[in-house]
């Protein structure tokens, strides 16, 4: 699929949002991929928590589908203190827990 090295987003809390632009992922995680939130950050008036991601990678329609019906990918329900936690070492193991599997 098409690949952007130049296009960032922002995972963040729910704490913060803008109409048309947030993507709500469930009750305590969103997403926003404008230059807004930035702004929002830098001035103090942003989410509680945020994770900046630089980069894309698209799939063709259907191929994430296919992708993880293949088992090509584990996925887990959002989980807003797994995403935000502190303890960054611990997050994959975390992960695989919450799928059942022990790391």
């Amino acid at each position: 699929g098409p690949v952007d090295t130049g296009r960032g987003f922002v995972l963040h809390s729910s704490d913060f949002y803008i109409e048309h632009a947030t993507l709500r992922i469930d009750d305590g995680v969103c997403l926003t991929a404008t230059v807004d939130i930035l702004r929002a950050i830098a001035n103090g008036s942003g989410p509680k928590h945020a994770i900046l991601a630089l980069g894309y990678a698209g799939w063709a329609p259907g191929q994430l589908e296919t992708e993880i019906q293949s088992n090509g990918w584990l996925h887990c329900d959002a989980d807003a203190d797994l995403i935000f936690g502190d303890d960054v070492d611990e997050k994959y193991s975390r992960a695989l827990r919450k799928i059942g599997i022990d790391p």
